[in-house]
């Protein structure tokens, strides 16, 4: 085999190439089958190969593929802007080029926001344990997922301030509903100890994703989080980078709590993969003090707002719509639910699973990240492709796998998926040996 030159995850470590996909089919150059029962990474909302958002990508390339945003705006992006708009209620938009740049982004945003009103001192961001909110210094700050921090945690803020919303192991060991949203009333306990006027926002992900799971917080968390917010004059900044764009029954994930946040992150499903891109929707009252001060974000990049990435965003955006992916996203996730549930009687080491709409998570028994991707290699051998996360209270000894497939699968393409699944755990059933 050739030596290859590109850094992958794990430097000498042997990844299949592939060649192309096509629904929610991949295939690689050996001619094998995997199933993408996770979109890639939460990311490939509408599947592969879909004809009529790569030639509206085409036709966009034929006009022009890049100008620079301080040089000329491009109807692409306009259009993208006016569209998320229309579907959540945000009237203003920032187009980057990943979560991580998203969330930065949004951060930012905040602190100047109240800088704009001679409130510099209001620049502490407050996040939760068992978090992730991308790789950059800033979001990684946010984050408080223990094994991607601890490598430059010198370098990081320490934000991660109260505990997750983790029913199925509460960190106060307590029982919904009588514990009475303790998670969410802590955000209370921290802001006095630090102090509201040091506090420019609270940060969270309304379902956790790569730090917990699929970790869906009861009926009622997020209208406490956001009361305590309000009270104290911080604003709500919900990355949504994972569970938005339809992922989980409605657009953005937060309205299944009847919730509205200040900011919102986005990302992965905006384009389902066919281009980079993310965006951080602001409303109106958080821009007001820029609009009216210094009128400059301090924030961008080269290819923000790049045309090529925003008409595929359009374009994938538009599909949904046209087909009401969305509309049947609760269906088909309550029937995917229904048939991973019954894996928890079937194999031991099943403890959990949990979730909204096409985006579940499946806990397992507390044999750390080395047990995780034991199954995920099993997978990838069994063909099908699945989502590690971490879970267990620290953040550190637990084992998670994310099924979250293309909100297009057909209710036969989840059958098949579990079908797959079954025969990746008897597999590891049969053959994991604890270190």
């Amino acid at each position: 085999m050739p030596h290859s030159h590109l850094i992958k995850p794990l430097i000498g470590e042997h990844y299949p190439t592939i060649d192309y996909g096509k629904g929610v089919y991949l295939y690689d150059t050996d001619g094998r089958e995997y199933i993408d029962a996770c979109s890639g990474a939460v990311t490939a909302n509408v599947g592969h190969g879909m004809e009529e958002i790569l030639q509206s990508i085409v036709n966009q390339g034929n006009k022009v593929a890049f100008v620079y945003r301080s040089q000329f705006s491009n109807q692409p992006a306009e259009d993208l802007a006016a569209f998320l708009h229309d579907k959540t209620g945000y009237p203003w938009s920032f187009f980057v080029n990943s979560g991580s740049e998203a969330v930065e982004t949004a951060i930012k945003i905040a602190i100047q926001h109240w800088q704009e009103q001679g409130k510099p001192m209001k620049r502490k961001i407050l996040s939760r344990w068992l978090s992730y909110h991308g790789i950059t210094f800033g979001a990684l700050s946010a984050s408080g997922h223990p094994s991607r921090r601890e490598r430059f945690d010198s370098f990081l803020g320490d934000w991660p301030t109260i505990e997750p919303p983790y029913c199925v192991h509460c960190p106060f060991g307590k029982t919904h509903p009588s514990c009475d949203l303790a998670c969410a009333s802590q955000l209370e306990t921290m802001i006095s100890r630090i102090g509201a006027d040091n506090i420019a926002a609270f940060m969270a992900e309304p379902i956790i994703g790569a730090a917990g799971g699929a970790i869906t917080p009861p009926k009622g968390y997020y209208k406490r989080i956001k009361s305590i917010c309000e009270k104290h004059d911080i604003l709500f900044i919900s990355d949504e980078v994972m569970t938005g764009c339809g992922r989980t029954g409605t657009f953005l994930a937060l309205e299944q709590w009847q919730v509205k946040a200040d900011i919102v992150a986005i990302g992965k499903g905006l384009s389902a993969g066919y281009a980079p891109i993310a965006a951080t929707l602001i409303s109106d009252n958080i821009m007001e003090p820029i609009l009216n001060g210094s009128r400059v974000i301090m924030s961008g990049h080269t290819y923000s707002g790049n045309p090529m990435s925003a008409t595929a965003a359009l374009a994938v955006l538009k599909l949904i719509d046209s087909e009401k992916m969305i509309e049947g996203v609760d269906h088909k996730g309550t029937y995917l639910k229904n048939l991973l549930d019954k894996l928890k009687t079937e194999f031991s080491f099943v403890q959990d699973v949990r979730g909204k709409g096409l985006m579940l998570g499946i806990e397992l028994n507390s044999f750390g990240a080395p047990f995780t991707s034991y199954i995920v290699q099993a997978g990838v051998e069994c063909g099908i492709l699945l989502y590690p996360a971490a879970a267990g209270i620290d953040g550190r000894k637990g084992s998670a796998i994310m099924v979250a497939p293309p909100l297009n699968s057909s209710k036969r393409e989840l059958e098949e998926m579990v079908k797959r699944l079954r025969r990746t755990f008897q597999v590891v059933d049969e053959n994991w040996k604890e270190t």
